[in-house]
């Protein structure tokens, strides 16, 4: 069939059909496709008919409705569609930093109940640990080269003349080892020679100079009281702190130096150092009086903090999170002494205005 053959196609009766097309409306020619297959155009007509409100089918045939969409995953279960509430969590392994400092506390009390010397040793031993792990990164990140040799031969020999010589030996001790520092240090060029030696006599102050008091914390006759009267304080305080603001931690204290620390838990190392101190001066020194230990638990729990405070600032400058990786779930002995080294001359100051110095 060619085109020249088409004739009109004959219009079936009917109201629905004629309703539609009318006895004078001339139908749509049926085109034959690609396939062969006879393509109705009147469809498309249709489709722009029932777009426009008319009906093409019998009232009898129902009309379909949409096939709905299926609902998204999350939809089935509206409950899990907000993610659950996390629970705070201790940024550290909390067993290993238990263990280890379970280990540190009967190292250090083995050591005081031994021999008052022993424990001088582990003082020692902790000083020229945290000169390494200070150096090492100053050099790291920084490059400062601060000369190890002369700080730890001069570091421990801080700690020994505290203990034997007291006070004045600390002092000639101090002065001796910067010096060793200023020399050791010509063997090398002198470009940034100011930067080590100011580096290198800061890190004889800040280490071996501050533990120092602890070592004269021992020489009194009950000194081992002493130490454990500081190291508990000061222990009680971090923990005091950590509880509180772990729980009720809103109001940051210092958000630029130390995110996590909050004045919520500043109030409960304070609160729990002063119960410590109280019940440590009443039981443990002697010729002590709770109400000293009020006053000596709020001076730790300041002291602590702030030595916090500033070892976090002196990381932050290097931009690192712990100082090394000696003690698991604590970070390095440095980070552990960032507490107790300026804490030490707070407690030995007050203990010998309190009780005198045995």
């Amino acid at each position: 069939m060619n085109d020249s053959s088409w004739q009109p196609e004959p219009v079936p009766a009917g109201p629905a059909y004629d309703a539609q097309v009318g006895p004078h409306t001339r139908p749509m020619p049926i085109v034959p496709d690609a396939a062969g297959r006879d393509f109705d155009d009147r469809e498309a007509r249709d489709r722009g008919a029932a777009s426009d409100g008319g009906s093409l089918f019998r009232a009898d045939t129902p009309p379909q409705e949409p096939m709905p969409s299926p609902p998204p995953p999350h939809a089935e279960h509206p409950q899990d569609s907000s993610p659950p509430p996390q629970k705070k969590r201790a940024g550290r392994d909390l067993r290993a930093a238990i263990g280890v400092g379970v280990g540190l506390g009967a190292v250090i009390f083995a050591s005081l109940l031994i021999v008052k010397a022993v424990f001088v040793g582990v003082v020692v031993v902790a000083v020229v640990v945290g000169l390494w792990e200070l150096t090492s990164r100053l050099q790291e990140k920084k490059g400062i080269k601060a000369p190890l040799v002369p700080l730890a031969v001069g570091g421990a020999a801080m700690v020994i003349a505290g203990y034997v010589r007291g006070a004045e030996g600390a002092w000639v001790a101090m002065a001796l080892t910067v010096l060793a520092v200023l020399v050791w240090r010509m063997t090398e060029p002198p470009e940034d020679y100011l930067k080590d030696v100011t580096a290198g006599a800061f890190a004889a102050f800040y280490v071996p100079f501050l533990a120092t008091f602890v070592a004269m914390l021992l020489t009194a006759d009950d000194g081992p009281q002493r130490v454990i009267t500081f190291l508990l304080l000061t222990v009680v305080s971090d923990t005091g702190a950590y509880a509180v603001g772990w729980r009720f931690g809103k109001t940051k204290l210092a958000p630029r130096i130390s995110p996590g620390k909050t004045r919520e838990g500043l109030f409960g190392a304070v609160a729990f150092a002063m119960v410590a101190g109280a019940l440590c001066m009443e039981f443990l020194i002697d010729g002590g009086a709770w109400w000293q230990g009020l006053l000596l638990g709020l001076a730790v729990a300041v002291s602590a903090t702030l030595g916090d405070l500033g070892e976090s600032m002196i990381k932050r400058d290097l931009g690192i999170k712990d100082m090394g990786t000696l003690l698991p779930g604590h970070g390095g002995i440095m980070d552990r002494l960032d507490s107790l080294l300026p804490t030490a001359p707070v407690v030995w100051l007050l203990l010998v205005a309190f009780v005198g110095t045995g």
